[in-house]
């Protein structure tokens, strides 16, 4: 029997988000994905609940709201009994209720012990070809929608910096101790987010395509995305929505290149192509109260023929933005 990727269901390149493999029955497809990382924030409670979120995107980026999960879990051998019987139930509570907010279970997995704190899972579904959206179906004319503001990477570093004199001095001209705690705790909170009413939307208002952004930075992705394209399309981003304060902080530090578009994020927002006439109509119902506390989005710019970059306008939109508020040049709303 020839191997190969099915004429239905393209081979995803390396760097998409998740594994699409026709199984050889009915008509179905398994689709899966898997990650892990090490502690990133202090709260070990939060710390699980963005675990389970991280890798839950890489589904919700192909519009997948349902899965099963296996939890893989890593102590640290430098810890001792005390902090282990603290710390572990912590992020595995963490884990639970970030997947049970996502309508899911953790029903299994995987514990060792090794130098390091890991925690991550694994997620699949198998299920019909009308229940996920390949990525790779991006016209001319679509408009590029973020469903979270950049910058974790930034603020959870920038928080990190204020025990560490040295890299402090560097960036405290342009950003207040208790700007960057607000910061922190803004990312904590986006980190633990879930993007899956952005992933049921996906199907309402007829996707054309999505990532999720996270270690290769929203120019990483979206050049990922790009490349994954049926038809010959670019993408060229406008605009940057960044956590208050992060850009200038990205910027004195001389890391990140966040205005660039290289800045990793973790558990990220969703990069949704969509029809141009469905942007608007999409942005004004992720916010909407019937999904809990709601979300806002913003679009970034329309999908293109030519190089793909971020623009130098994006960049200097997000740096002159006021202190006290996400940065973003054209909100929808």
């Amino acid at each position: 029997m020839p191997v190969g990727p099915s004429p239905t269901f393209p081979a995803l390149g390396i760097g998409m988000d998740s594994c699409v493999i026709p199984l050889r029955r009915g008509g179905l497809s398994l689709v899966q994905t898997t990650d892990c990382f090490y502690r990133l924030v202090e709260d070990p409670y939060m710390m699980g609940r963005t675990a389970s979120a991280n890798v839950l995107s890489d589904l919700y980026a192909m519009g997948i709201t349902e899965c099963d999960m296996l939890m893989l879990l890593s102590v640290s051998q430098s810890m001792s009994e005390e902090e282990r019987e603290k710390v572990t139930p912590l992020m595995v509570k963490g884990f639970r209720d970030s997947t049970e907010e996502g309508g899911t279970a953790v029903t299994c997995g995987q514990t060792m012990v090794n130098p390091w704190l890991i925690i991550g899972r694994v997620a699949t579904v198998v299920c019909q070809p009308n229940e996920f959206i390949t990525p790779d179906s991006a016209v001319v004319g679509d408009v590029l929608v973020l469903t979270k503001p950049l910058g974790t990477q930034v603020a959870v570093s920038a928080h990190q910096w204020l025990d560490n004199p040295e890299r402090w001095n560097k960036v405290k001209m342009v950003v207040s101790r208790e700007q960057v705690e607000l910061a922190y705790q803004e990312a904590m909170l986006n980190m633990a987010t879930l993007n899956r009413t952005a992933a049921g939307l996906m199907h309402t208002f007829n996707a054309h395509a999505a990532t999720d952004i996270t270690g290769f930075g929203i120019l990483g992705h979206s050049q990922n995305l790009e490349k994954q394209q049926r038809k010959e399309v670019s993408f060229v981003i406008h605009n940057l929505p960044i956590i208050a304060k992060m850009a200038a902080v990205s910027k004195a530090s001389g890391r990140f290149g966040l205005l660039q578009g290289t800045s990793a994020e973790t558990s990220g927002e969703l990069l949704i192509c969509l029809p141009r006439e469905q942007a608007a109509r999409f942005c004004s119902e992720i916010i909407s109260s019937k999904y809990g506390e709601g979300h806002q989005a913003w679009i970034l710019s329309i999908v293109e023929k030519g190089i793909i970059e971020v623009l130098s306008r994006g960049a200097t939109a997000a740096a002159l933005a006021p202190d006290n508020s996400n940065v973003s040049s054209e909100p929808c709303s």
